[in-house]
């Protein structure tokens, strides 16, 4: 196994970190980079899948972790960008990837999710597009008046019963609930933690 070439791709893999989704300046607040992205996609994409009883989980995750692996190349191109360039993805992830010996997996995993063509890469192509109703439901909910419209064009593009039911509960949930759920505890008025309260 040619360890140089594992540590030349996780170097810049590790590019995804500094490579900005570029659509939120358009929207005219948040920002996220690829990197944040793929993560949270990869972890709805496995949610998806264990929504499911018919899907292979780990091809899901996989497709949700490599899907914009390309972008440390070709950085990432937004819907309106996308009108008037092509990024030669095919190539980028060949290239990227030529001297793994694993290369031909993350080859087969990126064609799968752009093909869209088996359950398993609509599930992840939806996480995808889920991963930004997440992002626009909470900058609405902060305020932002531009990200309904956003979300509504995104979760036309959802193909799963899975993903559908997903967005709707997300559209139907606060971004802040699930950490201020028990505002009315101890913890919440004086810090005390319910242990030390029955003291």
């Amino acid at each position: 196994m040619e360890l140089k070439a594992i540590a030349d791709f996780l170097f810049e893999v590790g590019m995804l970190k500094r490579t900005p989704r570029s659509g939120f300046q358009f929207l005219g607040t948040g920002k996220e980079t690829v990197a944040e992205h793929s993560l949270r996609c990869a972890v709805i994409g496995y949610s998806l899948s264990r929504m499911s009883d018919k899907s292979d989980t780990s091809r899901v995750v996989l497709m949700c972790l490599f899907h914009d692996l390309v972008e440390a190349r070709t950085g990432d191109l937004n819907y309106v960008n996308k009108r008037y360039v092509t990024a030669d993805e095919k190539s980028a992830v060949r290239d990227m990837t030529a001297n793994l010996p694993f290369g031909d997996e993350i080859r087969l995993l990126t064609e799968e999710f752009n093909s869209r063509t088996s359950f398993e890469s609509q599930l992840a192509n939806d996480a995808d597009q889920i991963e930004m109703i997440l992002q626009l439901k909470e900058l609405g909910d902060l305020g932002n008046p531009y990200s309904r419209d956003w979300i509504l064009t995104a979760t036309k593009r959802l193909r799963s019963d899975e993903g559908k039911q997903l967005a709707r509960s997300i559209m139907n949930t606060d971004f802040s609930a699930w950490w201020f759920k028990e505002k009315d505890d101890e913890w919440w008025i004086h810090a005390v933690k319910p242990e030390q309260s029955e003291k």
